[in-house]
């Protein structure tokens, strides 16, 4: 649940100060939203009993039978305690795709967008990774893990994210006349309760109070850290100076890409998985986006799919069943076939992911318009869409 305002103040304080209000609603309207889908259909989608290794059934429609018993998946915990748990899950996963579209679609669109991807996409990559039965994960199916939301998570928003961008096009005077983050100390605030949320995230995928919860819990917090100094030194290098927005998103990335893992590599493992995400996710955002010129606005696809995308692959070479007995061993710990497992499950959830999220794109799009008009971007979301100001001074 922190993660919801950490995200909004980490996302606010990026965006120009016209637009701040806009990406906090956004938000805090996906907390609404997706908590009232959860409850009518998402959890039974995600995580009801299964159907051919594609869905749940709808037997928990409404949470309908699931009570404070033990449930399947969590035999220690009551399953309301579980549904809730994911909950959370399900809510930050959209959340996180706002920061390819920030400054420039229109709200309703925005949300009528949100609840069809929350049903149409999310809910069946949860059941395909993390559901009894489904297709891809290690309870009856392919074999590929998921700790935490490597691939349920981050993947899955990153490629929608790219999605949005290919659908909505450059911002308005992009890249040339597009002002710099308006309050980097409310970013630095939103990017703080993220990694603090993110402990909770990855530690509490453990379902109990154990030594899986705290290795977990150390990996996160490494992996944060050693993204942020490598994304701070590669600034410091090119640039001349390290920055406060690189040393925040670069602690970022790591979180992102440690997710998958975070349950299942040493720490060994979980420093070279933050110092590949400084790396690889400092290059998508500084030499990649302006290669190709695409307005991934936050950088939600340089950050998050591509952090996702290298944390899931590395679960396949840093695994070990030293730390997870549960977990599986990866290529250095003698399990070489883990990797294409992981590549595999990448290929499929991020290829689905993005098919699905441009053709919901385009449907939105064609019923109610996902951009707003050229002089609304101009006077900014806030006013245009909302009737509010972030900022108001009175003499």
């Amino acid at each position: 649940m922190l993660m919801t305002p950490g995200l909004a103040f980490f996302y606010g304080g990026l965006v120009r100060r016209k637009n701040i209000l806009s990406i906090l609603m956004q938000c805090f309207m996906i907390l609404c939203i997706i908590s009232l889908q959860w409850v009518f259909c998402g959890y039974s989608l995600s995580f009801g009993p299964d159907v051919c290794g594609i869905i749940g059934n709808i037997d928990w429609l409404g949470l309908k039978n699931v009570d404070m018993n033990p449930s399947p998946y969590a035999p220690t915990i009551p399953h309301q305690a579980f549904a809730i748990f994911q909950m959370m899950f399900a809510i930050i996963t959209p959340g996180l795709i706002i920061g390819a579209f920030a400054e420039r679609m229109r709200f309703s669109a925005f949300c009528v967008f949100s609840v069809l991807w929350a049903t149409l996409v999310y809910n069946p990559i949860a059941h395909w990774v993390w559901g009894k039965g489904g297709f891809l994960g290690t309870l009856g199916g392919m074999g590929a893990v998921d700790f935490a939301g490597g691939i349920v998570v981050h993947i899955n928003a990153g490629v929608a994210a790219l999605a949005a961008v290919i659908i909505l096009g450059k911002r308005k005077g992009f890249p040339d006349s597009i002002s710099p983050p308006h309050n980097l100390p409310l970013a630095a605030l939103g990017a703080g309760l993220l990694w603090f949320g993110w402990y909770g995230f990855n530690a509490g995928s453990a379902l109990a109070a154990n030594s899986i919860a705290i290795s977990a819990f150390l990996a996160t917090h490494v992996a944060g850290a050693m993204a942020g100094l490598t994304w701070s030194v590669l600034d410091w290098v090119k640039f001349g100076k390290p920055t406060t927005l690189g040393m925040i998103t670069g602690a970022v990335a790591g979180l992102a890409a440690v997710t998958p893992g975070a349950g299942f590599v040493h720490i060994s493992g979980a420093i070279w998985i933050g110092f590949g995400a400084g790396i690889l996710c400092w290059l998508a955002v500084t030499a990649m986006k302006a290669k190709f010129q695409y307005d991934d606005s936050l950088d939600a696809f340089g950050v998050h799919g591509l952090g996702g995308l290298w944390g899931t692959l590395a679960v396949g070479i840093w695994a070990s069943k030293a730390v997870n007995p549960n977990g599986v061993d990866g290529l250095f710990y003698g399990n070489p076939i883990q990797l294409w497992l992981q590549l595999k499950a990448v290929l499929i959830t991020g290829t689905y992911s993005f098919i699905m999220s441009l053709l919901l794109f385009k449907l939105v799009d064609f019923i109610l318009k996902l951009r707003v008009s050229e002089n609304e971007e101009s006077i900014g979301l806030d006013l245009t869409q909302h009737r509010e100001a972030g900022y108001t001074l009175i003499d």
